[in-house]
C-alpha cells in the first residue's frame, strides 16, 4: 500500500478531484479517445478508462468485455459466428465478447452511444471512433500535458480480472503492471489511481507497483473473486481497516454515502478513520440520476442541479468524484 504520507500522488487531495468517467461520456461515446480528449479539454483532473483485453492480449477500452452495448459488433456479419454465452462473475451473458476478438478485427467495429434514449445527441457521432488501445490513452495523454502544460492522470479499472484469468487464461494484472512499467506510470507519484471491484487482484498490484489502489464497492452486492465477502461488511469499520492493508481508497457507490433521506451514512468518517480516502460514483447531470431534490422539470434526461450535488460532495469531505459530466462539474467547483 503506498504510503499516505509520501510525496507525489497522493489519495488525499487538497481540492475534489474531477474524475472523467470514460471520458466526457455525457456529450460523446464512451471510452473513446473523443470522449477523453473532451474531459481533458474541460478540465478534468483524471481520466477513467475501463479495461478489458483482445485475444492476443493487449489492453483496450470498454466499458464491459461483452461489447454490442457499445459497438457495432451486432450488425456486423462476418462477426455473426462470434457470438457466445459466457458466466461472468455468477451471471450468464450472451453477445460478443473483446477476449474474442484480435486488436485488429476490434479496429474495424466503430463505437457507439451506450444510452441512446437518455443522450440521443450523442448518437449522432456514432460509427466515428474506433476502440482505443491503453497505450494510445497514455499517448493522447502525453500529448494533452505537452500541450496545456498541466498533469492528466489516468484512473484506469481492470474489469472482471478473476474471470478473464480462470475462465480465459488472461492475466489482466500482469498486462496492466507492464503497461504500467513500460509506459513508466508505476511509482507513488504518478499521477495513476488503479481500481477493481476485486479484492485478489488489488492484492496482487500492491505487491507490484506503487501507485495508489482503489477499492470499489457498491450496495447489495460482494467481489467476484470472494464469494463469501459482502461490500456492505467491507464498509463497516473492521472492513475498511482491511481494505486499507491494501488499497488507499474507496470508490464508493453515491448511494452508500447517504440514507434515504439523504443523510450522511457516516461512510466518509469512518474511511478517514481506516486512512482512507474516498471516491464516490457516478454523478451525472440527467435527472433520473439524480436524488429528487435535485431534480429540476419532469423529463428523465433533463439536466438537474448539479452544482447542488457537488456542494453536498463537498460539505462531506469527498476527495474525488467520478462524473460522465467533467465541465459542469469543474464549473461548479469554480463557484
Amino acid at each position: 500500500m503506498l504510503g499516505l504520507v509520501s510525496a507525489g500522488t497522493s489519495a488525499f487531495a487538497d481540492e475534489m478531484l474531477v474524475i472523467a468517467h470514460r471520458g466526457a461520456s455525457g456529450e460523446r461515446p464512451e471510452h473513446t479517445l473523443a470522449a477523453y480528449e473532451l474531459a481533458i479539454d474541460q478540465g478534468a483532473d483524471y481520466i477513467e478508462p475501463d479495461l478489458v483485453v483482445t485475444k492476443d492480449l493487449v489492453l483496450v477500452a470498454r466499458h464491459e468485455n461483452e461489447l454490442s452495448d457499445t459497438t457495432d459488433v451486432a450488425a456486423r456479419e462476418e462477426f455473426a459466428d462470434r457470438r457466445r454465452s459466457k458466466t461472468i462473475d455468477g451471471r450468464l451473458v450472451s453477445g460478443w465478447f473483446a477476449e474474442d476478438f484480435t486488436l485488429a478485427e476490434l479496429r474495424s467495429l466503430r463505437a457507439k452511444e451506450r444510452l441512446p434514449g437518455m443522450r440521443p445527441a450523442n448518437a449522432r457521432f456514432d460509427g466515428l471512433y474506433s476502440i482505443p488501445t491503453f497505450a494510445e490513452i497514455v499517448q493522447l495523454v502525453r500529448a494533452k500535458e505537452a500541450e496545456t502544460g498541466r498533469t492528466i492522470g489516468l484512473y484506469p479499472e481492470l474489469k472482471h480480472p478473476t474471470f478473464l484469468l480462470q475462465d480465459e487464461g488472461i492475466d489482466s494484472v500482469d498486462l496492466l503492471v507492464r503497461a504500467l512499467r513500460e509506459a513508466e506510470l508505476d511509482d507513488a507519484d504518478d499521477a495513476v489511481f488503479v481500481q477493481s471491484f476485486e479484492v485478489g487482484p488489488l492484492r496482487r498490484l500492491d505487491r507490484l507497483v506503487d501507485v495508489p489502489l482503489v477499492q470499489l464497492v457498491k450496495p447489495d452486492d460482494g467481489p467476484a473473486d470472494e464469494p463469501a465477502l459482502r461490500y456492505d461488511d467491507m464498509v463497516s469499520p473492521s472492513g475498511l481497516a482491511e481494505i486499507a492493508t491494501y488499497a488507499d481508497a474507496i470508490g464508493t457507490d453515491l448511494r452508500l454515502l447517504f440514507g434515504p433521506e439523504g443523510v450522511p451514512s457516516g461512510l466518509v468518517d469512518d474511511a478517514r478513520e481506516a486512512g482512507l480516502a474516498v471516491h464516490a460514483w457516478t454523478l451525472r447531470k440527467e435527472n433520473a440520476y439524480l436524488p429528487p431534490m435535485l431534480r429540476r422539470g419532469t423529463a428523465e434526461n433533463g439536466t438537474g442541479d448539479v452544482l447542488g450535488m457537488v456542494t453536498i460532495l463537498k460539505v462531506q469531505g469527498i476527495d474525488g468524484v467520478f462524473t460522465d459530466d467533467p465541465g459542469l462539474v469543474v464549473s461548479a467547483l469554480a463557484q
